[in-house]
Order: C-alpha cells, then sequence, then structure tokens
C-alpha cells in the first residue's frame, strides 16, 4: 500500500489535518474562554482549560517527534496524557455548577 493519499505525501496530509486541528481548537479555547470572561462562571473556564488541553494534546507527539527528536512512542503518550486530562477537565466542568 503507498503511503500517499490521493497523490499528497502522508505526512504532508498529516501535518494539514493536525494544522487544521490546532486552528479549529484554539477557536473553541478562545471562544469558551471569552465567554468565561464575560460571565466569570467557572465552569465555563474549565471548559476552555480542558479544550487548550485536548488542543495542545492533538498536535504535540507530531510536533515533539519532528522538532525536538523525542521518540514517537514517548510523544504519543504524552499526547494522550492530555488528551485525557483535557476531557477530564471538561467532564468536570459540565459537572460543577
Amino acid at each position: 500500500m503507498s503511503p500517499d493519499v490521493a497523490g499528497v505525501p502522508s505526512s504532508i496530509a498529516l501535518a494539514v489535518v493536525k494544522t487544521l486541528s490546532l486552528v479549529v481548537g484554539g477557536l473553541i479555547t478562545l471562544l469558551a474562554y471569552r465567554a468565561y470572561r464575560r460571565t466569570r462562571q467557572r465552569a465555563l473556564g474549565l471548559l476552555a482549560l480542558g479544550f487548550g488541553l485536548v488542543t495542545l494534546g492533538l498536535v504535540l507527539a507530531g510536533t515533539l517527534y519532528e522538532l525536538l527528536d523525542v521518540a514517537l512512542q514517548t510523544g504519543i503518550l504524552l499526547e494522550s496524557l492530555l488528551m485525557l486530562a483535557g476531557f477530564l477537565v471538561i467532564a468536570y466542568s459540565l459537572y460543577v455548577t
């Protein structure tokens, strides 16, 4: 099987998808943070933090692997831990009043 996706090398396609995920995740984080600043509701602040952690986790593994020569498995582990922490914070933000 070829490592290309529709004629585009998979590494380029992955970089594009990760970049778009960073932009969209950053936008969601920004909107949640603005809502928190406007209302000062703790749940919205936690929601912004959770989305920020998930967004950071989405791009961490590839960034560490490509730029800092960290082992790919280590990068994926750190990515997964950040995403888990983000999801836990999001779940908690939906629980608190």
